[in-house]
């Protein structure tokens, strides 16, 4: 199976075209909602709440498709595809696997913004 890229460039650049000089205010604001959407999903999990994680888990895909960041996207839909299961342990075994991600993409975005 193709796995997906981390960021995909070309939407990445579409973006940067349509936004001009409001790319990197885009930017920021995805990392620090990301941020908070993990914090979400790891708080329904503690709360063992499967509604509130697929209800975060489908936001913060939908925010990772429109960014560009589709391996990050497939990793929550598979997180919301957990949730909707009420099945959260493997649900939080998924959240490694999101964090990690999202490192790698804020990494990259933020190097994006510095060239």
């Amino acid at each position: 199976m193709h796995e997906k890229p981390h960021l995909d460039q070309e939407a990445l650049a579409e973006l940067q075209e349509v936004m001009e000089d409001e790319f990197e205010v885009l930017i920021r604001t995805y990392l620090v909602d990301s941020s908070d959407r993990i914090g979400a999903l790891r708080r329904a999990i503690d709360a063992a709440d499967s509604d509130a994680f697929t209800r975060s888990a489908h936001s913060f895909k939908g925010s990772c498709v429109n960014i560009g960041a589709p391996r990050l996207g497939s990793l929550c839909l598979e997180a919301e595809v957990a949730g909707r299961d009420g099945s959260l342990s493997s649900a939080a075994e998924l959240m490694d696997a999101i964090e990690l991600e999202f490192a790698i993409i804020r990494d990259l975005l933020e190097r994006n913004l510095h060239t």
